[in-house]
């Protein structure tokens, strides 16, 4: 593995799973090694190629807010990643102690799937001249689930996980979703609606 120094100031390339899992412990709670190092892969390439193709630096990606679409709230896109991933794993662990009849819930898949859902954005998201991180012209022709997929292909992740990134959002509103994918998209959507509603809250209050 390739020993980098970070820079505040230049992308970080050749990222492999012991650096992406720096953004995102969970990565690790991935038993099989080889989709975990696919999953570490797509990431690399999502930060190297992001940002209008300038890439993004760990402190640029620690600092871009959860949404763009929810105001000024206090959580970083990175965070709500981290937060739909362990809400994914809790539910899971709710659901199969839970449910009378066998649940077939694809641990891997699941983990993988919620890493991946917004990897995309990366390349969704720019920056203006003044530095503010913005939907770019790219990511307004193509939406995270699509480059997310795209991604994704590249990579060899598998059809199970791919299909989570698809439909995780409204996009996937119109297909039948897994129920890897049902977990996602809840647990994507109680951050998201939550940040509206506290966004609104600190709009009135300004």
């Amino acid at each position: 593995m390739t020993t980098m120094t970070k820079s505040p100031s230049h992308p970080r390339t050749n990222l492999g799973v012991a650096e992406i899992a720096e953004l995102f412990p969970s990565l690790l709670k991935i038993k099989d090694e080889t989709l975990r190092a696919k999953v570490a892969a797509v990431w690399n390439e999502a930060i190297a190629t992001g940002c209008g193709g300038k890439g993004w630096t760990f402190e640029e990606l620690r600092a871009v807010k959860f949404t763009l679409l929810a105001g000024d709230i206090e959580m970083t896109f990175i965070e709500h990643l981290n937060s739909c991933v362990l809400q994914c794993i809790a539910i899971a662990g709710v659901l199969e102690s839970s449910f009378r009849c066998d649940i077939p819930i694809q641990h891997d898949y699941l983990i993988a799937g919620a890493l991946l859902a917004d990897c995309g954005k990366p390349l969704e998201f720019d920056k203006d001249a003044s530095g503010k991180v913005v939907q770019g012209t790219f990511g307004q022709q193509v939406r995270h689930p699509f480059t997310g997929v795209a991604l994704a292909y590249k990579h060899g992740i598998p059809g199970e996980v791919m299909h989570i990134i698809a439909t995780h959002s409204h996009e996937g509103d119109k297909m039948e979703r897994s129920i890897e994918s049902i977990i996602f998209h809840h647990a994507d959507f109680v951050d998201f609606d939550i940040a509206k509603f506290l966004g609104k809250r600190a709009a009135k209050k300004s």
